[in-house]
């Protein structure tokens, strides 16, 4: 029964470090990636869709992005879904694709851009400790229940919070990680 717990709770605090980096991707950094319109919709025929579902979304410098739509008819409708999102960049309609440039972030754009990196680190960390706060309470209430001892209800807590360190480690390790790529000239 502990182990589920225990077990759970790894998966849980593992989904929290792949939605820490899937947020970052959004992120700009010194080189564009197209992370950066992954959260842009556009309307396609009444059905807000992603953008890379209604185009082809590349990368094509490091300060460039080309989106090449299925459908000529959508260039319009995605170049004000760009301009609504305010990433900080024009759309370029050329009348066949879209040309996104990016000029270079100045230091002022990288600290701030650090800042929300650590918003979504602290949204992390409180998810993690959401889920310890959910194991502890499913221990105590085997304890509770009389299914688990008081010794096995502390070392199991024990093991939670063990968990729980690493994962806090795993988080402040993704955002060094990132925070050099930003800072990064």
């Amino acid at each position: 029964m502990v182990n589920d717990i225990l077990e759970q709770t790894t998966t849980n605090m593992e989904k929290s470090i792949e939605a820490l980096k899937r947020d970052f991707s959004t992120l700009r950094t010194g080189k564009v990636t197209t992370g950066i319109v992954d959260n842009i919709k556009v309307d396609y025929y009444g059905t807000l869709t992603a953008l890379t579902q209604v185009g082809n979304v590349i990368a094509t410098d490091a300060t460039t992005i080309s989106i090449t739509p299925w459908e000529k008819t959508l260039l319009p409708v995605i170049e004000k879904a760009i301009q609504e999102a305010n990433i900080g960049v024009n759309p370029n309609n050329d009348g066949d694709f879209i040309k996104l440039f990016f000029p270079p972030m100045t230091s002022d754009q990288r600290v701030e851009i650090v800042k929300q990196a650590k918003g979504m680190v602290e949204h992390a960390k409180v998810s993690i400790r959401n889920v310890r706060k959910d194991s502890n309470d499913k221990v105590k209430k085997l304890e509770k229940d009389k299914e688990l001892s008081e010794d096995e209800s502390k070392k199991a807590q024990d093991q939670i919070q063990k968990i729980t360190d690493d994962f806090v480690a795993k988080v402040d390790e993704t955002f060094k990680t990132k925070e050099a790529d930003i800072l990064k000239v």
